[in-house]
């Protein structure tokens, strides 16, 4: 028996972990340009008083409290806080509108919330007249905001100084709160992105998370020598509990970036050794040393060609599992010193030990390139209502396209459609207030995740493609969209893109542009442009991204092509209802958004 298995709810594990690593230190966020460090010892005592300052406000254990910030250390701060006290802690993502925030703290009765700045308090103030629940607006900063006079407003310095107080009149509360909870009962809340309708909360008990966090650090060890970054939204699965609840787990410190935009130059500060991103971000990584390629001297490009070329050989026997001879890993030792270690360094994964990437697709060829840097990138795979991972590649043994076998004590099997379904520990207790939904979801133990699959003769699993994403043209063909997708993405001139088809006699595509680099692109054409709209219409650009298409094209049969397609001509951003928070295109709304100008590309045919 491990010691740790009497361990079962997230607050005795965080404070089992505060009692044995004190001074050891667990987060770190630049202030003012210098990276400033907190031990377990502040955080625990951080957590400590806002648990405190909640129960002396009439916070009772099951009580529900939500944040309502972009990702930053006073976030884990409110969270520990929450679960510490007994609460049930639900993340709300920054982008949401006022409407989206009402619903939530609605819907999960939310008694207190935590609100970043001045910015995301007014979304709370526009909408609190329809929330008789909520008790307190808790504040983390409170620049702009000191000569407010808001009985229901309180800074997190207030609500600390409060919980100091009422920790020294209750003497042992706090021991007694830590405790309240059941590993059965709810922890957190996460609420879908509700794009074909009202958003679900999925329920995650103490037991989920817990066995969640744990079969993650066992199947891909990390420890307290290891940095980790935080920056996706902690309101997402992926960096709540994959990331930052098993970076807890085991003493990882976490690492959080000053602001999204800044994302690429802090990995290279950090210089992270256990590295979990999106795909979106990997994809990103690639397009910008495509593009410095660009820029290199015909010297520089010449010896990058051989030594990527050399890598993409290694990979290839790799992959395959067959032994490298000596003179290829001489060849392969010298192209990382003279050239691809410089690559990694340009990236910021220089001293990465693995690459973790999730939470949506990812082309094969670009693992790919990142093997032929030298480094593993692992796929995972799992959904917020498994508790984050299900499957992954196996270090040494990665299938590129391949999102790897079950992790132990977890089952996986297809339906008779094709679905991927699973059971295990991690999966969730249903929907709050769904009880439609969560039995359409969960049917005699299996969750029924909505991905369509494969699996191979070594038991690894392939996800297809959503079950109500695949398209059946008109002639009757079923195509997968998210693999041509995938292979679209793979050019540094597109960020993301939407295949159409459904019922259709031919595919079509929405894109959407990598603006930096397609900005680049037409600055060194002489391609004038006065906006992003006019950037998109340029003829030259249409032509730079139809060669993209063709170059896809040739690896589909025709049926599988896209024949047409049109630049998505406004900027988008996470506040935009077309993005999920992962910055993925939402399939169905485009859909419909972009109805008029999808209807344009088969007009002609029509008539």
């Amino acid at each position: 028996m491990k010691p740790d298995d009497d361990i079962d709810t997230v607050p005795k594990m965080f404070w089992h972990m505060v009692g044995a690593h004190g001074p050891q230190v667990i987060l770190r966020q630049k202030e003012f340009g210098i990276w400033q460090s907190v031990t377990w010892q502040q955080f625990g005592r951080t957590a400590r008083e806002i648990g405190m300052g909640l129960a002396a406000l009439g916070f009772e254990p099951g009580d529900c409290g939500s944040i309502l910030s972009n990702t930053r250390r006073e976030w884990l701060y409110a969270d520990m806080g929450l679960l510490g006290a007994g609460g049930v802690s639900n993340g709300i993502y920054p982008t949401d509108a006022p409407e989206q925030v009402e619903y939530q703290l609605t819907d999960s009765r939310s008694t207190f919330v935590f609100v970043e700045d001045e910015e995301q308090l007014d979304k709370v103030l526009e909408v609190r007249a329809g929330l008789p629940l909520l008790r307190k607006i808790v504040v983390f900063d409170m620049e702009g905001l000191h000569d407010l006079k808001d009985g229901q407003v309180m800074s997190l310095d207030a609500l600390r100084e409060l919980g100091v107080g009422y920790d020294a009149q209750h003497p042992g509360l706090w021991e007694q709160r830590v405790v309240a909870r059941a590993p059965e009962q709810l922890a957190v809340l996460i609420y879908t992105s509700g794009t074909t309708g009202r958003p679900k909360g999925a329920m995650l008990s103490h037991a989920n998370i817990m066995f969640a966090i744990r079969l993650y650090r066992d199947a891909f060890p990390q420890d307290e020598s290891d940095e980790r970054m935080c920056f996706l939204p902690l309101c997402h699965v992926a960096e709540r509990v994959v990331g930052s609840y098993t970076a807890l787990l085991s003493s990882t410190c976490l690492n959080f970036v000053e602001n999204p935009e800044t994302v690429p130059e802090n990995v290279r500060e950090i210089a992270p050794t256990v590295f979990g991103a999106v795909p979106r971000i990997w994809e990103k990584f690639y397009s910008g040393v495509l593009i410095r390629l660009k820029e290199a001297s015909p010297l520089q490009q010449r010896a990058y060609g051989i030594a990527i070329g050399i890598g993409y050989k290694v990979a290839k026997l790799r992959e395959a599992r067959k032994p490298v001879p000596a003179g290829l890993r001489f060849a392969f030792w010298l192209a990382r010193v003279l050239v691809l270690d410089n690559v990694r360094k340009v990236i910021g994964v220089h001293r990465a030990r693995s690459l973790f990437t999730g939470a949506a697709p990812i082309s094969p060829d670009l693992v790919r390139w990142y093997m032929a840097l030298g480094l593993e990138m692992i796929e995972v795979w799992g959904q917020t209502e498994s508790g984050g991972v299900s499957t992954g590649n196996l270090a040494g043994r990665v299938k590129p396209g391949s999102i790897g076998p079950a992790l132990p004590r977890t089952e996986v099997k297809l339906s008779p459609e094709g679905e991927i379904l699973v059971k295990s520990p991690a999966v969730f207790m249903g929907y709050l207030n769904q009880p439609e939904k969560t039995a359409e979801t969960l049917k005699d133990g299996w969750l029924h995740t909505g991905d369509v699959g494969k699996v191979d003769e070594d038991d690894y699993f392939y996800i297809t493609d959503r079950m109500k994403d695949i398209i059946i043209t008109a002639g009757g063909k079923n195509i997968t969209p998210s693999e041509y997708e995938n292979q679209l993405k793979f050019s540094p001139y597109i960020t993301d893109a939407v295949v159409i088809g459904d019922r259709r006699p031919f595919l079509v595509a929405l894109v959407m542009i990598d603006h930096e680099n397609v900005e680049n692109y037409a600055q060194e054409h002489s391609i004038p442009f006065s906006n992003y709209a006019s950037l998109c219409r340029r003829p030259e650009i249409q032509e730079l991204i139809q060669s993209e298409l063709d170059r896809v094209n040739k690896q589909f049969a025709r049926v599988e092509q896209v024949k047409k397609f049109r630049l998505i001509e406004n900027k988008l951003t996470a506040e935009d209802e077309e993005l999920t928070p992962t910055m993925k295109l939402k399939r169905k709304l485009v859909n419909e958004k972009y109805r008029d100008m999808i209807e344009s590309m088969y007009a002609r045919e029509a008539a």
